[in-house]
């Protein structure tokens, strides 16, 4: 669990004061309000805003900046070095890519917040956890489609050795984005504005992310993603509110993706690996119960399951008092 700053956090594990407690403070606010000079208030939210954005900032440049040493720097000199060959060359610049992102990520924690990056402690328990509860969670409506008719099996293929290379792919981009946008982009709005804006905020900006997975659909296409990818970004963001762990909701993450991709329908309207899939599937109904060209993640059944997750999720974490307020 992350540090909780006492003046945001509940350290107690109940859900935030409320009734004569709220009342009392709510009276010493008021008292001290009224010492506030005119444009106060106003002048201490842009300093909210502007310490926002400039830990934004930071953050996203000593992760992209590690990552761009890495890449157009060392890798070119490993590479003149030692000539690993095409093969090794892109294993080395995926792990690369994956351990500078993560170094850069620590140095701002560590530099700029001057704390333990408690978040990227690995719990190998809670990830083995994580990983069968994004598998199941996706697992379960995507079987309840092929047993209605929706999806139909074509042939079986069998499991083709490049899919462990795929399996690699799928894990690191699900850590990178969960990186960004839940430890970075998530918390530091938490820290400003509280659980509640933040878990809002950044599901939004999560979906309009993957916009261009549907670049060529139709506005039906682009409502349902927009849907369906606003609640992945709650379910991760509310697994990361009760876990304050990176790699729990990453193993969530990806073993989601990976179970999709196994299913051989397209994974976030990604047709690229379906001819890995051991299963070679089809659409035999309409887009709203399938999901259409954005894959299952769009499909009705699967925006309901979400949404039951989501609220469990989010009830869960409220319960135990893991919602910040802003200090």
């Amino acid at each position: 669990m992350e540090d909780q700053d006492p003046a945001v956090g509940s350290p107690s594990g109940n859900a935030p004061r409320s009734s004569e407690s709220a009342v009392t403070a709510g009276r010493a606010q008021s008292s001290r309000t009224l010492s506030v000079a005119p444009g106060g208030l106003g002048r201490n939210r842009m300093r909210v805003v502007g310490r926002l954005l400039g830990s934004l900032l930071l953050g996203g440049a000593a992760v992209i900046g590690s990552v761009l040493v890495f890449r157009q720097g060392l890798l070119p000199l490993i590479d003149a070095a030692f000539q690993l060959g095409p093969e090794r060359l892109s294993a080395f610049r995926r792990a690369g890519i994956l351990i500078s992102a993560m170094a850069g990520y620590w140095a701002y924690v560590h530099w700029h917040e001057k704390r333990k990056a408690n978040e990227l402690r690995l719990r190998p328990a809670y990830l083995m956890l994580g990983g069968v509860g994004g598998a199941a969670s996706v697992a379960l409506p995507i079987a309840s489609l092929f047993a209605l008719g929706a999806y139909e099996k074509v042939l079986f293929r069998g499991i083709s050795p490049a899919l462990f290379g795929v399996a690699v792919l799928i894990g690191i981009a699900a850590v990178l984005e969960e990186l960004v946008y839940r430890c970075l982009l998530f918390r530091l709005l938490e820290r400003a504005w509280g659980t509640s804006v933040a878990l809002a905020a950044q599901a939004l900006i999560f979906a309009v992310g993957h916009l261009e997975n549907v670049d060529q659909g139709r506005t039906g296409d682009v409502a349902a993603m927009l849907i369906s990818v606003t609640l992945l970004g709650l379910l991760w963001a509310g697994l990361f509110v009760l876990s304050r762990n990176l790699w729990v909701v990453a193993a969530h993450h990806a073993a989601w993706n990976f179970t999709i991709l196994l299913s051989g329908v397209p994974l976030s309207g990604i047709e690229d690996w379906r001819a890995l899939a051991p299963l070679e599937s089809r659409y035999a109904a309409p887009d709203w119960l399938t999901g259409g060209m954005f894959g299952p993640e769009s499909s009705l059944l699967v925006i309901v399951s979400t949404t039951i997750a989501v609220a469990f999720l989010l009830r869960t974490a409220w319960r135990r008092g893991t919602f910040l307020v802003p200090a």
